[in-house]
């Protein structure tokens, strides 16, 4: 409704994320046609995401290129792991060198790992696709699994107290699991044995009380809890996974990466009973896109945000141009952004203390870095970019006079971006203002938490940003982009002010 100086407000948050399946005509206020480094924000809106930072200052050591990616990177006890070349090295987080735990790994590819405690000491298994399986225990003492059957998996995973090996390139259908409590026991008559399937396997992961293996084109459900009781079912015949390094437990349920996109495995009420799902047609193109060119993928969980990212690696792409997908939970739906700029070439997450740290191996460069870590990607901005669908307010045939921008947002230090308003669907024959500064420097401080003069104590926390405009038109869209100079922030909804003018 109109005030009386003819001024009509209206205002609407920032929620549903990138929309790229439906016309900007018919999105909602609120939705985004672009969202780049942009995250769905557990608290409502979209925050810009933070950086990542060097989780140990040295570089992994290189063994015969300083083109080598690091293939694996994990944590065990109060150590962290990494893979490069033909070798495995372990650090302290807050240390400055590597110590080589293992060597002469020829033709080593990415790895596969499993944190387990079968004798009531904690071990850590991996695999590569190329050597025999290795055991490391607390000591970082390295011991190869003997069994020939094994050596050359891709996948290991700890199942019902047994050792479950998969993906051999000479028995790609065929998993393998070891006797009750051995990972190196192999003896059919003390518990071990194999299960074949009628698909390439490509990759298997514990979920409640199963064993899920997915194949290409087919997924299977593992059920039972020995050689005596172990059974295998389909779930699908229809729908593969197309590969195993996106397959992540998430907000419940099973997530990975088929075909046509992001799917689910969703067990419901009805114990036995699967649901598969598909997520991300909000941003099927891209998904179109990255699985027909993308040569590797990768992903992590942020489960304190109940977030899911995966990452698009090609090989020759400048990491400043890598791509991946944000996945948020919200309630019953889902909502997504673009990432660009993190290139990894393996992933590991844990919780320290109630402390989420999400780790990620460079796939140039030879560093660990931690995630979620700083306000840049290692010295290089993050830049962001978000940009709402064209508003015609139920009345595309009107004009609308626009006079104000009022942006209400959540800063955690100054920031300094740019918002641009642009009108009907950025035709050359519309205005096009110049950008107006969205910036700020009075932010909240809470005493005793803050360092002095820096924020302002009895700031507000949610700030209204309030900035008269220009121009006019039959559709209007509001455009933020942010240089990555700063710390991040959260747009948490918008209102336009605008007069009416006359109907075409």
């Amino acid at each position: 409704m109109a005030d009386l100086s003819g001024v009509t407000p209206v205002g609407f948050n920032c929620q549903g994320g990138l929309v790229l399946n439906r016309s900007t005509f018919m999105m909602q206020p609120g939705e985004a046609i672009e969202l780049e480094n942009f995250e769905p924000d557990v608290t409502g809106g979209y925050r810009r995401i933070s950086g990542f930072s060097k989780y140990v200052s040295a570089i992994v050591p290189a063994t015969s290129s300083a083109s080598e990616k690091v293939l694996m990177v994990a944590t065990f006890g109060s150590k962290v792991l990494a893979a490069r070349g033909t070798s495995i090295f372990s650090a302290d987080p807050a240390g400055s060198s590597w110590t080589s735990i293992d060597s002469g790994r020829t033709g080593a590819l990415k790895y596969s790992f499993e944190r387990f405690n079968f004798d009531g000491t904690d071990k850590i298994i991996v695999v590569d696709a190329v050597n025999a399986p290795t055991v490391f225990n607390s000591s970082l003492s390295a011991t190869d699994v003997s069994e020939s059957s094994v050596a050359g998996s891709k996948f290991v995973v700890s199942f019902k107290n047994h050792m479950f090996y998969a993906g051999k390139s000479t028995s790609k259908q065929e998993v393998v699991f070891s006797e009750p409590f051995d990972e190196d026991g192999f003896n059919s008559g003390n518990g071990a044995g194999s299960i074949k399937v009628d698909d390439t396997i490509t990759g298997i992961k514990v979920f409640r009380d199963d064993l899920f293996i997915f194949c290409e084109t087919r997924i299977f459900k593992l059920s039972g809890s020995s050689l005596s009781n172990f059974a295998v079912s389909d779930v699908t015949r229809d729908i593969g996974c197309i590969n195993g390094d996106t397959i992540q437990e998430f907000a419940g349920d099973l997530i990975f990466l088929g075909p046509d996109g992001l799917r689910t495995i969703a067990g419901t009420a009805r114990i036995g009973d699967v649901e598969l799902g598909t997520i991300s047609s909000n941003v099927q193109t891209i998904f179109n896109e990255n699985i027909a060119s993308g040569s590797e993928f990768d992903s992590v969980v942020i489960p304190d945000k109940t977030q899911y990212r995966i990452f698009f690696t090609k090989a020759n792409e400048d990491e400043s141009a890598s791509k991946g997908i944000i996945c948020s939970r919200r309630e019953k739906s889902f909502e997504f952004a673009e990432l660009r700029g993190i290139k990894p070439a393996s992933t590991d997450q844990f919780v320290s203390s109630g402390d989420v740290i999400v780790l990620h191996g460079a796939y140039s460069g030879g560093y660990v870095y931690r995630q979620e870590s700083g306000i840049d990607f290692d010295g290089a901005a993050v830049l962001g970019k978000y940009r709402g669908p064209d508003l015609t307010f139920n009345d595309p045939g009107i004009r609308k006079h626009m006079q104000k921008i009022i942006v209400n947002y959540k800063p955690e230090s100054s920031i300094d971006a740019d918002l641009f308003v642009r009108y009907d669907y950025e035709s050359v024959n519309s205005a096009r203002p110049a950008a107006y500064p969205l910036d700020s420097t009075d932010i909240v401080s809470i005493y005793g938490v803050s360092a002095y003069g820096g924020p302002t104590y009895g700031g507000v926390s949610q700030p209204l940003f309030r900035q008269a405009v220009e121009g006019s038109g039959f559709a209007i869209a509001l455009r933020i982009n942010d240089g990555g100079t700063t710390a991040p922030y959260s747009l948490k909804g918008f209102q336009l002010e605008y007069k009416l003018g006359a109907r075409r």
